[in-house]
């Protein structure tokens, strides 16, 4: 296989500090996983960054990340935490120093203990304290920032969070879904032009997650049909306003019976029916290709694959995975879609939110007792693909 990319082709890794850094004053503190472990201590990011710069520096020429809102911003419309911007300018100029192209995400799925005591995202008079953070956030880091998200994954926040359950405050309420659906697509609407007063040639955009539904048999067409209309279109008509690019993740196919049927709800199932799957969802890749073709369509916006990734502990299969996801994006450049990057979910293993850190993304390897870091084969794939802007492999 020998796949050449343009060579101003964005190459990177993808995290979220909340992920990586242990837990301050946000409202997945404490909370227990799948797995058993508390969202408490993840990867120790904040005693690691030194070491962590140069795996990021070997991944890519690009990095995409947040930082801790809760840890910058003590309380409503405060002023951002001293001691902790100088330790994020710090690292950011760093990044930078290296070359590094960062994309900088605003809100990854986490929010502040006292935003959620005032009402969360169900509570309009929040927008403007949302607001308040951007505009700091621009005008503190600005200078050392190259594209921004406003919002990671909104249909995956707002789903799993206020319709599932699965996410903090753990609801399952329509009415809630609503509010905050309207409240937080305000503010990504009123965010873009703060952020485009600030950092005037900077790309601004969101990170869509794509799923592929379908139905595993007639009681499941439906739920399909519904599943794919609210979470792959009306969702995201919500937060297409303003944006410079379409930031696109994808992970997963989910059949459904009308129940889904994943690793993480019906274990086994996936094995029995003899479909390839990772530790969370059935693998199909070809569902990305598909995604990135209706999006296309619909926006005509250059597209930055924000967060591309496989659960496993198998490096092998991982390198797989990130040849069939780049052989894809390279078939749909081919055919005249405007594909500017890609960036691996993730640089190293962390806490997969409320599944727990033994579901497994990274390049890296972590050793949760001691902090070591070690690069794993697929790292060591990943790297070569980086410094030959490509896969290049002997016949």
């Amino acid at each position: 296989m020998n796949i050449q990319f343009p060579k101003d082709f964005i190459w990177g890794t993808s995290t979220a500090a909340y992920q990586i850094e242990t837990a301050f004053a946000h409202d997945w503190r404490g909370v227990k996983a799948k797995d058993g472990h508390v969202f408490e201590r993840t990867a120790d990011h904040e005693l690691h960054r030194a070491e962590d710069l140069n795996y990021i520096a070997q991944l890519g020429n690009a990095y995409r990340m947040s930082l801790d809102w809760s840890k910058l911003q003590r309380q409503a419309n405060a002023k951002f935490d001293q001691q902790t911007v100088n330790e994020y300018r710090s690292f950011l100029a760093k990044l930078k120093a290296r070359n590094i192209y960062v994309m900088m995400v605003l809100h990854h799925f986490t929010n502040p203990l006292w935003f959620v005591q005032s009402g969360s995202w169900e509570n309009s008079a929040n927008i403007p304290v949302f607001l308040n953070y951007v505009e700091q956030m621009v005008n503190t880091f600005g200078d050392l920032v190259d594209n921004w998200n406003t919002f990671n994954e909104p249909d995956v926040y707002l789903t799993n969070s206020r319709l599932l359950g699965n996410f903090p405050p753990f609801v399952k309420s329509l009415g809630r879904f609503r509010k905050t659906l309207n409240n937080m697509s305000r503010a990504h609407r009123l965010a873009v032009p703060i952020i485009k007063n600030a950092c005037p040639t900077a790309p601004v955009g969101i990170s869509k997650n794509c799923v592929k539904f379908v139905a595993e048999n007639a009681l499941g067409w439906l739920p399909a049909k519904i599943a794919d209309y609210v979470f792959m279109d009306y969702i995201t008509s919500y937060f297409m306003e303003g944006n410079d690019y379409f930031g696109m993740s994808y992970y997963a196919k989910i059949s459904l019976t009308p129940y889904p049927i994943t690793e993480i709800d019906m274990p086994g199932k996936l094995a029995q029916l003899k479909r390839p799957h990772d530790k969370m969802w059935e693998y199909d890749p070809n569902g990305m290709k598909e995604s990135i073709e209706r999006f296309w369509q619909k926006y005509k916006l250059p597209i930055i694959i924000t967060e591309s990734g496989i659960c496993t502990d198998d490096s092998q299969v991982r390198i797989n995975s990130i040849k069939d996801y780049l052989s894809i994006l390279h078939q749909c450049q081919q055919n005249g879609i405007d594909i500017k990057g890609y960036f691996h979910w993730t640089t190293m293993d962390n806490f997969e939110w409320n599944l727990g850190p033994t579901y497994k993304f990274g390049l890296v390897n972590v050793d949760y007792d001691t902090g070591k870091r070690t690069l794993k084969p697929c790292g060591e794939f990943y790297s070569q693909v980086v410094r030959n802007g490509g896969i290049i492999e002997d016949k």
